[in-house]
């Protein structure tokens, strides 16, 4: 028998972002204050939702899977990496973690994670986005759980022990390192907009130009 109520009070997330610029990996540490041994065949998975100016980009994930590397899904499935933060909606994803070897009862997870363009700023070349919390949550089809200060969760995926199997999600109550971590991602100025649009300009009409020109001396002698 797995005491929830010992998890439930002891469990300790911390979350870090790693690296530096547009594309970071989101690490998540889970210490649910119990042995391995307890938790028996147990699921741990991690529930966060990803504001408008992060998005995971649904490829490298399908890569990642096939490598066995990290187990993800993504809501809703199907992720327009090329729009900008103002145009993008906020996306799910639900992480199962793996367990950790300097730990017993402790898991972890990273995901891959990349800033959205944004509009530009007026003053700061720097956009704050900020990332709250995620959501523990455990399956243990195999355990007769305790659930005094669990909640039954409305999550329908697979509990990976028995995924032909239906089992209920629990949502494990937590306390948070830190509540919440802020991505600083670059962005442009307003008052370099008329320089880079002349800029861009006079770099295409000079390009464009030689291409044509390349184009008129060769063409014959192919």
């Amino acid at each position: 028998v797995l005491g929830a109520q010992a998890v439930c009070q002891d469990a300790v997330v911390t979350q870090q972002l790693l690296q530096e610029g547009f594309h970071r990996e989101l690490l998540l540490q889970v210490e649910l204050g119990v042995t391995r041994e307890d938790l028996g065949r147990c699921t741990v998975a991690a529930r966060t939702r990803l504001p408008s100016g992060i998005y995971v980009d649904p490829y490298e994930l399908a890569s990642l899977q096939r490598h066995n590397l990290t187990k993800a899904l993504v809501i809703p499935d199907a992720v327009d990496v090329e729009a900008p933060e103002y145009l993008a909606p906020e996306l799910v994803v639900f992480l199962y973690m793996t367990p950790d070897p300097r730990c017993s009862g402790c898991f972890t997870a990273t995901l891959p994670v990349h800033g959205r363009y944004h509009r530009p700023a007026e003053n700061n070349g720097t956009a704050l986005v900020t990332l709250k919390g995620p959501e523990i949550l455990i399956c243990c089809c195999d355990n007769h759980l305790s659930t005094e200060c669990w909640k039954p969760s409305d999550v329908e995926a697979a509990c990976l022990e028995r995924s032909n199997y239906p089992c209920q999600w629990y949502s494990v109550k937590h306390k948070l390192v830190n509540e919440e971590l802020i991505m600083q991602i670059p962005v442009g100025l307003r008052q370099h907009r008329f320089m880079v649009c002349v800029t861009t300009l006079l770099a295409t009409v000079l390009c464009s130009s030689m291409i044509l020109a390349a184009a008129c001396k060769y063409g014959h002698s192919s």
